[in-house]
């Protein structure tokens, strides 16, 4: 029978595609960018449909977009443009007779560089040619076509970005003219052949003086403006529109905010350039308010690792432009490296982000809060099925309000972030701390001076903290695109349809009532953007005619459609209000919204205004995904194409690499309020490497990219597990020091270890970088396992290259790993650490007795120990002989292992060898339970046999030496005399037993009878040791066997049915079995049988050992 599909999708419903991994990367790579509503995606053909006559502003505007893309491209071609020239061959005196042949092949190379360089120039005058014709067509006093619109605005500012950012790339590029002078010395080599080459050198010379000349592009854009007819009416609106947008920050993403500033200066010079009115830009805008905004932003980013200045635009233009020349208060503006000492530390203070951080924590943590209580409003708005009307509008309005919000917030952030990497390129570090390992370096990078050593911790610190609320904020908003989606769209057209159906319909019939021209724009307005469909109170248009509305019709009631206005009709409902404001004179005192001479109250205008900037917000909140990938991309933090030029270097060391230093600060501070930020920097190679593939559309940029990463990843795996490894360790250590030797110490704080939080590292099971998913957990398992392996190698060779009474500092040791690897395996799967061990000691078979340990204490009791040591019966040790060695062991010397082999941190480590040396000078009781612990059951009986042995070989070895010594005693010895005293006794005795030549022999049967002691009291310490550990075992598990002291101090029962242990057992099993969720118990019930087995032949065994006491 077939599911329903309802009940299919409720099914469906019900699953959770969630696992525990935490969100501590930010966005992945965006399957498109595209912006389809901030960029018409039909080029605005439907502006037509609204009669307002803006055909000319529509073309010119596509015909701007156009240019810009091209423009774009062309400045992603300079600014990733390397010297071919360091590529080229030199070939050897021997090859001189092929210097033609290698001529043509440059030339050939060369030549596709610069027919690209020939395709920039030609673009750069067909660009120049037309923004000149476009702000000449309407810059007429006439006025014979509609415009320019906002929008145009935009793109002429946009198009003179990018003719301001070729120009500043083709004079900040010293590859490009060496390039060139190469190929032109190769085309003089290779043309000689050739015929009608004239043409071909007037190109050449052409393209030499474009190249050669600084700032050849504005140059020629300000002769293609001021050719025929004057554009100071154009140009004085776009600075009076500059202005105020940077003054009102209208300007919601930072993108456009750096265009206006770079723009800014450009304006102004090409606007005092002209002859005509140069100095009435200054009636219009007070020269205070430029200065002002120069001063404020003294360095702009252009590209990642290049910065524009006004104020070193403004001097190098002022000797091409004289009109300008004269403006001195613009030129003394110092440049960057000209503030003086009392204006830097301002400067300081407004661009290090580490004097905001306070700030942006706030902001940061508020907006979380207000974020996620939005989105909870949301759920429960679609949760329900019958919602209030108006509920709902503030829900989704408030929704609306904390997204512009957030776009506000990633704006100002990652703004803050562009203008630090400025400043800092423009302030480079004058004299870099100079390392132990960098005694013999003396000379830098440039690139070392503006980025290595030119952040502090703190700036490195909080510039993470800031990449980190940068990408969680992104990954919090785009995570719920599609809940807020529906939200948006509906307050974007309430906002509009509000506006256009009360607010107009208000003004209408009061302020505009008697202006025929003023009411038919406002007519048009509503138009083109009423939604009468969704009103609830008029169902026909034409019911709304001004004369025929009564008093309770006035009030329009509609409900929000989630339907958007269109970029044609935002692009067409700011020009009206432009319109209805300015009256279409660009030459209207106060600004576009300044009351001066438009006869438009205050209040009213003031909506106006309020509505026209929100229109502009519209664009940016339709395109939400795009525009949280623009606030979120970090990528120019790796880019560094134009210091790679500079330095002559094919690529800087990875220590040079800003994202790297990321990554080593967090692990070299291990501060763990950053361990969980550990891989926000990855995120940083993700964006680079987009970028690079998607705007600079280069190949070998992204495959750099890539070969970085690579390092970086592989030097993070190793560094976060040697990290995790070392803090584990030293708890390990910590946890088993002797608490009465802490407190003795005065400093005993050292010995504890600040807590750390490895949680979310170890569930990251899926991390993106460059479009790979890596599995870190099974990453950190697999090295964690290696590290054990070779922790455990090292203590052994070290054991082995020492005599034995380092036995205790390796039991020790051993375990304190053993602790680690408990710890540490409560997060990752680990080996069994016993396997290891074994692994490592050579001990897997099942037939083997034999193990490292077990082997190396017999080879030193055989060749150091009892030959060496002797006996003091008074502490019961073994100490090593003063009279030196009988024989001398050949050992190795010991290797030095990295610091977390032995106890973690510097301290603990200090601590153990400490203890361990008092245990270094002999051999005891200590030392037997060591060797006990280590040895196990397994091993231990393999050194009593092969101890057996020994004393059996050495009393057979005697044999032959104590018949000898007894062959060279006397047949017999009479009665001594009493006279001489014991003196005078052991004196004739003396002379009597003449050993002279048996002393060899006398002293090695004295030798081997120590060895056979030695050996005999080495096993009575063990059994000592083994009753020892026998007694203690039988302590512990006699409670759970029911066994207990009778009165006669024999053993007995406590319980007569059954023990401890199988009552436990036995009800577990049954709770087990009784429980549904248990599907298969069988293994708990063969558990009970065996306790219940085992519990009686402990009874049989009881019973046998009593009667036997009972016979005896």
């Amino acid at each position: 029978m077939a599911i329903p599909v309802e009940e299919a999708i409720a099914a469906l419903s019900t699953f959770s595609l969630e696992d525990e991994q935490p969100d501590v990367q930010g966005l992945a790579v965006l399957l498109s960018s595209e912006r389809y509503a901030t960029n018409s995606p039909i080029e605005y053909s439907d502006v037509a449909a609204y009669r307002l006559s803006l055909g000319e502003d529509t073309k010119a505007i596509n015909q701007l977009n156009t240019l810009i893309q091209e423009g774009k491209e062309m400045a992603s071609l300079l600014y990733t443009y390397r010297s071919c020239v360091k590529a080229l061959p030199q070939l050897p005196d021997s090859m001189k007779h092929s210097q033609a042949d290698l001529y043509l092949e440059t030339y050939q190379v060369l030549d596709l560089e610069m027919s690209r360089l020939r395709e920039i120039q030609r673009w750069q005058a067909s660009a120049a040619s037309k923004l000149a014709a476009d702000m000449q067509r309407f810059s007429r006093p006439e006025r014979l076509v509609n415009g320019p619109t906002i929008t145009h605005f935009w793109s002429m500012l946009k198009l003179l970005d990018v003719l301001l950012q070729l120009d500043h790339l083709k004079n900040a590029k010293a590859s490009i003219p060496n390039d060139f002078s190469w190929y032109k010395r190769t085309f003089t080599q290779v043309s000689s052949q050739w015929q009608d080459t004239e043409t071909m050198r007037e190109e050449l010379d052409d393209l030499q003086i474009f190249l050669s000349t600084r700032w050849a592009i504005l140059l020629n854009l300000h002769a293609e403006m001021f050719r025929t007819n004057t554009v100071e009416d154009i140009l004085q609106v776009l600075i009076v529109f500059c202005v105020e947008s940077l003054e009102l920050d209208f300007a919601l993403l930072y993108p456009e905010r750096h265009t206006l500033l770079r723009v800014l200066p450009v304006l102004v010079v090409l606007a005092t350039s002209s002859e005509k009115e140069s100095e009435s830009l200054y009636k219009r805008v007070k020269i205070n308010r430029l200065l002002s905004i120069f001063k404020n932003d003294p360095v702009i980013p252009a590209f990642p690792d290049l910065h524009l200045s006004p104020a070193a635009i403004l001097k190098e233009l002022s000797s091409y432009f004289q009109n300008f020349s004269s403006q001195t208060r613009l030129l003394s503006l110092p440049a960057p490296h000209e503030i003086p000492p009392r204006e830097l530390q301002d400067y300081q203070r407004h661009y290090l982000i580490l004097n905001h951080m306070g700030t942006i924590r706030a902001e940061h943590d508020d907006f979380s809060i207000r974020f996620a209580s939005a989105m909870n409003q949301m759920i429960t708005l679609k949760s329900s099925d019958s919602a209030d009307n108006d509920w709902s509008r503030d829900i989704k309005g408030n929704m609306y309000d904390i997204v512009v919000e957030g776009f506000q917030l990633l704006s100002r952030w990652t703004g803050r972030i562009w203008e630090q990497c400025a400043w800092k390129f423009s302030r480079p570090c004058k004299e870099p701390p100079i390392s132990d390992s960098q005694q013999n370096t003396t000379t830098f990078f440039d690139y070392e001076k503006v980025v290595r050593w030119n952040y502090t911790a703190e700036e490195r610190r909080a510039l993470l903290e800031l990449i980190g609320y940068i990408k969680s904020i992104g990954l919090m908003m785009q995570h719920c695109d599609t809940l807020v989606s529906e939200a948006l769209w509906e307050t974007i057209h309430m906002e509009v349809q509000d506006f256009v159906q009360d607010k107009l319909d208000t003004m209408l019939r009061t302020t505009f009532r008697k202006k025929k021209d003023l009411s038919r724009i406002l007519s048009d307005m509503r138009t083109l953007s009423a939604d009468w469909m969704a009103n609830t109170s008029k169902a026909d248009p034409e019911q709304h005619s001004l004369h025929q509305e009564t008093e309770e019709m006035r009030q329009n009631t509609f409900y929000p459609r989630p339907v958007a206005p269109t970029a044609a009709q935002i692009h067409c409902l700011q020009f009206l209000i432009c319109e209805l404001v300015s009256g279409g004179n660009m030459r209207k005192p106060g600004g576009l919204f300044g009351n001066s001479g438009s006869g438009i109250p205050v209040e009213d205008l003031k909506q106006l205004e309020t509505f026209f900037y929100k229109l502009s917000f519209f664009l940016h909140i339709l395109d939400y995904t795009a525009t949280i990938g623009t606030l979120t991309d970090l990528g120019f933090l790796w880019f560094r194409e134009f210091y790679l030029e500079s330095s002559r270097v094919i690529q800087f060391p990875i220590e040079c690499s800003l994202p790297w230093m990321l990554v080593d600060h967090v692990m070299e501070s291990q501060d763990a309020g950053l361990l969980e930020s550990i891989l926000i920097p990855f995120d940083l190679y993700n964006d680079s490497a987009q970028h690079a593939l998607t705007c600079l559309k280069q190949r070998f940029l992204y495959d750099e990219i890539e070969a970085e990463v690579d390092l970086c990843f592989d030097l993070l795996a190793q560094k976060l597990n040697e990290i995790i490894f070392t803090y584990y360790k030293s708890c390990a250590a910590s946890t088993l020091l002797d608490s009465s030797f802490t407190y003795a110490c005065d400093d005993g704080e050292k010995y504890f270890v600040k807590p750390l939080r490895f949680d979310a590292i170890f569930k990251l099971r899926r991390v993106m970088v460059l479009g790979r998913t890596i599995d870190l957990r099974s990453l950190i398992t697999q090295r964690m396992n290696k590290i054990f392996r070779e922790n455990i190698d090292f203590l052994l060779e070290r054991f082995e290259n020492g005599d034995l009474c380092g036995v205790v500092e390796l039991q020790q040791l051993l375990d304190i790993l053993e602790l680690t690897h408990q710890s540490i395996s409560r997060f990752l799967e680990l080996d069994s650490y016993s396997l290891m061990l074994s692994e490592m000691q050579e001990n897997l078979s099942l037939v083997s007795y034999s193990s490292r340990i077990s082997s190396q204490i017999w080879s030193e009791m055989q060749t150091d120990f009892l030959p060496n040591f002797i006996l003091c019966n008074t502490t019961q040790r073994f100490v090593r002989s003063i009279k030196g060695t009988h024989h001398s062991s050949q050992r190795s010397s010991a290797s030095t292992g990295k610091p977390y082999f032995y106890c973690g941190s510097h301290d603990l480590t200090m601590a153990y060898q400490g203890l361990a040396g008092l245990y270094r000078d002999f051999f005891g009781v200590p030392h037997m339970f060591a060797v006990v612990k280590l040895l196990g059951s397994r091993s231990l009986p393999a050194i009593i046999r092969a101890l057996l042995d020994h004393i059996s070989s050495k009393i057979t070895g005697m044999v032959p030496k104590i018949t000898a010594l007894q062959e060279a005693l006397p047949k017999s010895i009479g009665l001594l005399s009493f006279d001489g005293g014991i003196a005078g006794c052991q004196k004739i005795i003396h002379e009597i037993l003449t050993w002279e030549a048996k002393s060899e022999v006398k002293t090695e049967v004295l030798h081997d009878l120590k060895e056979i002691g030695s050996a005999l009291y080495w096993m009575s310490i063990l059994d000592i040791v083994l009753r020892q550990i026998d007694t203690t075992q039988f302590m512990q598990s006699a409670p759970w066997l029911g066994l207990v002291p009778g009165n006669d101090g024999q053993v007995k029962h406590a319980y007569s049915d059954s023990t401890p242990f199988t009552t436990l057992l036995s009800a577990a099993t049954n709770a087990v079995t009784a429980s549904p969720a248990c599907p298969n118990p069988s293994t708990f019930l063969v558990m009970s049988k065996q306790a219940e087995a085992a519990s009686k032949s402990i009874d049989n065994l009881l019973g046998c050992v009593s009667s036997d006491l009972h016979a005896d």
